[in-house]
């Protein structure tokens, strides 16, 4: 069990037991705390874990008048307030993730070239994968992204755009992110390009599961002009939903 669906399951625990009448001296939920901390422990530090200790499951006062009743509210007051505690980590790890993966998918990008050039290189001039067209960096790029993420996808979308089927180069579910695949030709212009992926960005917005959008351009014989222009207009242009990178 990975660290996430651990705590998914202490959270699912935690409802479960909130919907018992239950008190502090309940073994289901001596378990669950000692796995509470035990998770804390491993995946923050023993302050957090004595933080998290402190939620108390009793009533804070106590006399003559208190009931049986007042042990289950206060046991169940105090499986409300780990819960919280327990969702924020739960935001934490989704942060972390989304912040890693795309640091991943970056990544990949700015290291593509060193991959077409290492492929050239094959002992003793074996045949290789050669990166003629836009369909042969979409092989590549599918095969390295898949190292990396479990769910990569090639797929045909209908949003009812201009009376057609759109077909999106790659979606990453786990990252809600579109990446379109370009590789410059000889017949291609700065301008020629900019408008082909200003085409391609609208339609995708309107994708329902999209938040980012990743433009991969592969320029190995250099024939943009100025891909930073591009780069800095189109990123101005939908700030914080698009990212272009003009490798060459």
């Amino acid at each position: 069990m990975t660290e996430i669906e651990e705590l998914k399951k202490l959270i699912v625990d935690n409802k479960r037991l909130q919907q018992k009448d239950i008190d502090i001296e309940n073994k289901e939920l001596a378990s669950w705390r000692r796995r509470c901390k035990k998770f804390v422990i491993k995946a923050y530090d023993e302050y957090e874990a004595k933080r998290f200790d402190q939620i108390t499951f009793s009533p804070l006062l106590l006399s003559e008048m208190t009931t049986a009743d007042d042990y289950i509210q206060a046991c169940r007051e105090g499986l409300k307030v780990a819960v919280t505690y327990l969702e924020g980590y739960l935001m934490d790890y989704d942060n972390n993730v989304d912040y890693d993966c795309i640091n991943e998918l970056e990544r990949i990008f700015t290291r593509f070239r060193k991959v077409v050039v290492q492929l050239s290189r094959r002992h003793d001039g074996r045949e290789t994968l050669c990166i003629n067209d836009e369909y042969d960096v979409q092989d590549l790029l599918r095969s390295i992204l898949s190292l990396y993420y479990d769910d990569v996808r090639s797929e045909e979308w209908t949003p009812s755009y201009a009376g057609g089927s759109l077909r999106i180069d790659f979606f990453l579910p786990e990252i809600k992110t579109v990446i379109e695949v370009k590789k410059t030709r000889d017949s291609m212009t700065d301008k020629k390009l900019s408008e082909e992926l200003i085409v391609d960005i609208e339609k995708y917005q309107s994708h329902p599961e999209c938040e980012k959008i990743y433009c991969f351009v592969y320029d190995p014989d250099t024939i943009l002009r100025n891909p930073a222009a591009i780069k800095n207009d189109l990123e101005k242009k939908h700030s914080g939903l698009v990212k272009v990178f003009v490798e060459s």
